[in-house]
Order: C-alpha cells, then structure tokens, then sequence
C-alpha cells in the first residue's frame, strides 16, 4: 500500500495475509485507495487486488491484549436462522471466504490445516468486508 496513486510514492505498509478484504474508496487509471479492516488507508495497484469477496469475522470485537483475553466467538449456522443447527464457532480476527450474501446473511468458507473447509451462514452484521443490505453471488 502506498501513500500515493504511483510507483514512486513512498511504501506505507506491506501486507502479507493473503485475501485480506480491502474496501475500494475510490480509482485513479490502474490505481486504487483501498481502506483495511483497521482502517489504514492507501493505493494499491489493481492487479494486487482480488475480486474474489473476503470478510473478517468482527474485527471491532477482538481485544486490545490478546494475551490476556480470550476473544470473542460468533456462530455459524447450517441455515440462514439462529433457530438452525450450530456448525462453527468462529473467533473474531477469522478470514473467510464469502460465497453469497442475501438478506441479512452471508454464506462463508472456512479454509484451515489438513485441507479443512466448512461452509455455513452467519448474520451479515458480524462480517467487515461487506456492506449493510449488499447482495453477493459469487
């Protein structure tokens, strides 16, 4: 991420999480100011830029000192209802893949070790990287 729309503006951070959901506020030619889940703003260039859609599990609720606190968890569902069965509990800080996005909820996939992957629903509120009554299909 650079402070400017060009190679020759300074480097203001480098990301190394890949698929980090990145909000795009506005272009320049092949450039784009991105804001991060923690509200770091900044150009990147397109093609560094995925349009594959990524959510945070909510990032607002991780705390302050992780070594002490055990962050909060939300749950994923099997259906798009809190009254359908549990699949996952999912800390805050999570990245996931968002498949679908439709009335309030959100089809994500969960990729972990060994070739582990879950899919299931959680309430679009909870998610940073998508926007309040935004449809996806991916």
């Amino acid at each position: 991420m650079r402070v400017g729309p060009g190679r020759d503006y300074q480097v203001q951070w480098l990301y190394i999480r890949k698929g980090l959901p990145m909000e795009i506020i506005q272009e320049f030619g092949n450039w784009r100011k991105v804001r991060d889940p923690n509200g770091n703003e900044g150009w990147m260039l397109h093609s560094l830029l995925s349009g594959k859609r990524a959510a945070i599990i909510t990032p607002w609720e991780i705390p302050a000192k992780k070594s002490t606190a055990i962050s909060p968890t939300i749950v994923m569902y099997e259906s798009r209802s809190d009254k359908s069965r549990m699949l996952a509990r999912i800390e805050a800080g999570t990245l996931a893949l968002i498949e679908k996005c439709e009335d309030d909820w959100c089809t994500l996939l969960l990729k972990g070790r060994d070739n582990f992957e879950i899919s299931g629903y959680v309430k679009q509120a909870l998610l940073w990287g998508v926007y309040p009554d935004e449809t996806i299909d991916n």
